[in-house]
């Protein structure tokens, strides 16, 4: 009889998805990722034109349209001063596909990959579904990934550590100083940094730096989206950036699990990337104005948090109890130990949902904190 396979027998069903299913239907929602913006206008017209001109119909090429990648490289550039070929980078299902790519074809069974604890979720899991070992390392207290921790735990089995700046859930941003390390640490130990800059956009204080400006080597690849930034969680397209060698060998599990990304998304993307940027800089103030609601919501209940310089999450300590309260009096929150074992004592808010429904969450939040005091 056939049974299943123990690399998917030691996945579980994400925590986040099992606290949504506890709670009633209306309740407040803080545990979600996702931007309750909608995506630009320009963005969606590009799908649209595409699709009224016939251009999205068929197949594109397996790494996605010319004219996509073409305005990734030329983001690059105009982000970060790197110059990148389009023939080195993968249009892909979004970012989750994209980070799934790069372990499938850098991870032999058995080998380690390091990540951040508390981290985003995928990366334990896609480490098990590419038959490699979680290793995963605690952070700093301001919640960043110190990088003499990572390169600590590098041997000789290590094929991969994983750096996410901005970070879900922390909301951390790692400073130019970390990222040249982190892209040293990579030269000198052989061993590729997985850059997840997903949230790279959506910075409050100081820069993104991206380790790739820093390497010497082409031990860096880097993952982004379209998904934070233009607020297109549903359309389903992120990129993966690396050397040509690298992205050869992703092409070979990109083309036989998908083929390609979706031609009227790329198109979308295209826009989003290439069109006016207002939205994008509209989005980041109005998340900036409700992350200082949230903190002093939370300071003034008399919890402990690091503030969170990027992303739209933020990560306070909490007592025992804390999260069943909260979200018992409709308030849906997201334990940190979903995240990973050091994630217990945390919790995860999200404030990528309205200012008035935010300051209505904070009261019940401390009204919850009192009691389990």
């Amino acid at each position: 009889m056939t049974e299943f396979a123990q690399r998917v027998e030691q996945v579980s069903i994400s925590g986040i998805r099992e606290v949504f299913e506890a709670a009633g239907d209306d309740a407040i929602n803080l545990g979600i990722g996702q931007p309750d913006f909608p995506t630009p206008a320009h963005a969606r017209r590009g799908a649209i034109e595409a699709i009224e001109n016939d251009q999205a119909d068929a197949y594109t090429s397996n790494k996605g349209t010319r004219s996509l990648r073409e305005a990734i490289a030329a983001t690059y550039d105009r982000e970060y001063g790197l110059e990148i070929d389009p023939e080195d980078i993968i249009a892909t299902s979004g970012g989750s596909e994209a980070l799934h790519l790069v372990l499938e074809a850098h991870v032999d069974p058995g080998q380690d990959v390091i990540f951040p604890d508390p981290g985003f979720v995928s990366y334990d899991a896609l480490t098990h579904i590419a038959d490699g070992t979680p290793k995963p390392v605690p952070l700093r207290d301001d919640l960043t990934l110190d990088p003499a921790t990572v390169e600590e735990a590098i041997t000789d089995d290590t094929a991969a550590f994983v750096v996410n700046s901005p970070a879900n859930p922390t909301g951390a941003v790692q400073s130019e100083a970390d990222m040249r390390e982190f892209a040293r640490i990579a030269d000198e130990h052989d061993v590729l940094c997985v850059s997840d800059e997903v949230y790279e956009r959506i910075v409050f204080e100081g820069t993104h730096h991206p380790p790739l400006e820093f390497a010497e080597s082409d031990n860096v690849v880097t993952v982004s989206a379209c998904s934070k930034t233009y607020s297109m969680t549903g359309w389903r397209l992120g990129w993966v950036t690396g050397s040509n060698r690298r992205i050869e060998r992703m092409l070979r599990v990109h083309q036989y699990g998908q083929a390609c990304a979706s031609a009227p998304a790329q198109y979308a993307a295209e826009a989003a990337l290439t069109g006016p940027q207002d939205p994008v800089e509209e989005m980041v103030a109005a998340f900036e104005r409700r992350r200082d609601v949230v903190l002093d919501g939370l300071e003034d209940a008399g919890l402990e948090v690091p503030s969170p310089e990027g992303a739209f999450y933020v990560m306070p300590k909490v007592p025992e109890g804390w999260c069943d309260e909260v979200l018992d009096r409709g308030v849906i929150v997201v334990p940190g130990d979903a995240f990973g074992a050091n994630g217990q004592g945390y919790a995860r808010l999200s404030y990528a949902t309205g200012m008035e429904e935010l300051k209505a969450a904070l009261e019940i939040i401390d009204d919850a904190t009192r009691a389990v005091r």
